[in-house]
């Protein structure tokens, strides 16, 4: 008879000693941790003192200087700014003043209040999408505003054609949109819009 396969003792020998709190050894995932964790001999922390180095500029944001692209003229944003802020104000008025409008003459005119308000909503569409371009240096943007004004100068056409009774600052209004069409058509504007 043959003595069935026992366990090599020299295997037996070679696993470490359980100490019998430990869970078993797997070679898959351990369970918890077996020993303790290692301490740091030194923290690694960085220290910024509050006073100046004489080699460190003290400003942490240095003022924005225009760059000059391929021997261009740099572009400064003053008259895109004046461009943005005429196109807001432009816009609003547009607005108001079509709102009266329409609110004045829905029961007498409604064909004519529809029209109103279509040029009105067409105007601040290209006004706002004319401004955000802008603003992104996009070179569509001089022409939505110009586009814009210039509808938003047929809506003040539109009162005065229509006999309209206004207040004497309504007649003033339309300059708004005038300037904004000058301010766009400047050669600092087109700079400005093509970066």
């Amino acid at each position: 008879m043959t003595e069935p396969d026992l366990p090599d003792e020299s295997e037996e020998d070679s696993a470490p000693p359980s100490d019998g709190l430990s869970a078993p050894k797997t070679s898959i995932i351990r369970r918890a941790p077996t020993g303790s964790l290692p301490t740091l001999d030194e923290p690694h922390t960085t220290h910024i003192s509050s006073g100046s180095h004489p080699e460190q500029p003290t400003t942490y944001f240095p003022r924005a200087t225009p760059v000059s692209i391929r021997g261009r003229r740099t572009a400064r944003p003053k008259m895109a700014a004046a461009t943005a802020v005429f196109s807001i104000v432009s816009g609003w008025a547009t607005a108001v003043i079509a709102t009266d409008l329409i609110t004045g003459w829905w029961s007498s005119d409604r064909l004519f209040c529809v029209a109103v308000g279509f040029l009105t909503l067409v105007s601040a569409g290209a006004l706002i999408s004319g401004l955000i371009a802008l603003l992104l240096r996009r070179r569509m943007a001089r022409t939505l505003v110009v586009v814009g004004s210039v509808i938003g100068l047929m809506i003040f056409a539109s009162l005065f054609i229509a006999g309209a009774k206004l207040a004497p600052l309504v007649y003033a209004i339309p300059a708004l949109p005038v300037i904004t069409i000058v301010l766009a058509l400047l050669p600092a504007t087109a700079r400005w819009a093509r970066p």
